[in-house]
């Protein structure tokens, strides 16, 4: 961190030094913090899956479930095989609405990782759901009505859950 960050209200430290405060915080529920000091990092280094990972996943707890559905997005993208990405962004989906695009995102999550409980129990929420509105006569979506491949986040297993 240079001089003039300082001066312009940066955190102190460094990179590493901002992703693990992050990680600690996100860890104590402290998500709007974490968010922003891993914001910081993502600044820093936009390359890292680490960070971009972290950072989705404080977004998500602080409930900012449509900026958390962009990043979860944008893991999946860089990272295809990435099922943590897939059970993020099939949250997000379903917090914002895409109840269809939680469901497919979600299916994906659990048959990369079949082990994964909580990957299971999201997908057969999100499945209930979806034939819960199918019976009612309503629409897939929700009030938002965000077509199943559009924007469309919770944190994803809490923090820590990842892996």
């Amino acid at each position: 961190m240079t001089e003039q960050d300082k001066a312009d209200g940066g955190p102190a430290g460094e990179v590493y030094d901002w992703f693990v405060r992050g990680l600690r915080l996100l860890e104590s529920g402290n998500a709007e913090a974490a968010a922003a000091l891993l914001g910081h990092a993502r600044t820093a280094e936009p390359g890292s899956a680490s960070i971009l990972e972290a950072l989705a996943r404080a977004t998500f707890d602080a409930g900012r479930h449509a900026e958390a559905l962009l990043l979860f997005g944008e893991l999946a993208e860089a990272s295809p095989d990435n099922d943590y990405a897939r059970f993020g962004l099939g949250l997000s989906r379903m917090r914002t609405g895409d109840v269809t695009g939680a469901v497919e995102q979600l299916a994906l999550a659990a048959a990369m990782r079949p082990g994964r409980s909580d990957y299971q129990q999201a997908l057969r929420e999100a499945r209930a759901t979806l034939r819960a509105r199918e019976d009612a006569g309503w629409p897939p979506e929700g009030p938002g009505g965000w077509p199943s491949t559009g924007p469309g986040g919770r944190a994803p297993g809490g923090p820590g859950s990842a892996g």
